[in-house]
């Protein structure tokens, strides 16, 4: 009897050392796999935006999921205020902002580390097709919407603040979607936009047309903190295996990113 109860104790013990080790193991495993957050604007199609199936996709989310999966990295995405996606990236709320955001000097000037640009942009007006506006000159005296916190805001407060004063006002929300809905709703006669965003909004609603007027050039790169030279630089070497590697292009061919591919530097220079 007394051989049967040690046996047994031996058994207990030993299963419950097996079980415990294997524990460990699975979750050391998971906590050596760095998690990259993503900051992202949730309404920036075809960069950024959230899909049919109720996940975010777009061309900067698609190249950052293939990076991140070349490093052995989990991504993981955040939507940011695009109106404060700095302040959210200097309280560790994302570890970069990469959401077709234009290089600006004064971020460089703040400390921030700026990727090399991997986009060329221009902002551009978008109208009703029945507005009867050809030209930027066509809508003084009239209302014209833009997103808060973007280049766009940031040019007519700036170099183009002439034209802007010729509007009748300027009309600010914190998302594009926002904009088009103005427009659609005859609050605002027109939407101040980037390009590719423009480009896919008409794309895809009739009765909207852009403007041929280019009024900015500018180029989108990707932001990181002061502190986190090593992680831009992975990222940065990541990117550039991707593109390397062909997975960059194949990414670009796809029929959602017709409209930005031939803008896409790593693609044309």
């Amino acid at each position: 009897m007394k051989k049967i109860l040690v046996l047994f104790m031996a058994l207990v013990m030993l299963t419950a050392l097996t079980g415990c080790s294997s524990g460990k193991d699975s979750g050391s495993k998971s906590a050596d796999k760095k998690k990259f957050i993503m900051g992202i604007d949730p309404e920036y199609p075809p960069f950024s935006y959230l899909g049919d199936d109720g996940k975010y996709t777009g061309f900067d989310v698609e190249v950052c999921q293939a990076a991140c999966d070349y490093l052995g990295w989990d991504l993981e995405i955040f939507a940011v205020n695009w109106d404060e996606k700095l302040i959210q990236l200097d309280s560790n709320e994302c570890d970069c902002v990469w959401s077709g955001m234009t290089i600006l000097d004064s971020m460089k000037e703040a400390g921030y580390i700026i990727s090399k640009p991997y986009y060329d942009n221009t902002q551009v007006l978008v109208v009703k097709d029945d507005s009867g506006f050809n030209s930027s000159a066509d809508l003084a005296g009239k209302l014209v919407a833009v997103q808060l916190g973007t280049s766009g805001e940031a040019l007519l407060n700036g170099d183009l603040a002439d034209l802007a004063a010729t509007f009748g006002d300027v009309i600010t929300a914190d998302s594009f979607l926002k904009c088009f809905t103005e427009l659609a709703g005859n609050a605002v006669d027109a939407v101040f936009v980037d390009m590719p965003v423009a480009a896919d909004y008409v794309a895809k609603n009739a009765g909207y047309r852009i403007i041929d007027e280019q009024l900015g050039a500018e180029q989108y790169g990707i932001a990181f903190r002061s502190r986190d030279e090593e992680l831009a630089k992975q990222i940065e070497d990541a990117v550039a295996a991707l593109v390397e590697n062909g997975t960059y292009a194949k990414i670009a061919e796809k029929e959602d990113y017709s409209e930005i591919v031939n803008n896409l530097i790593f693609l044309n220079d």
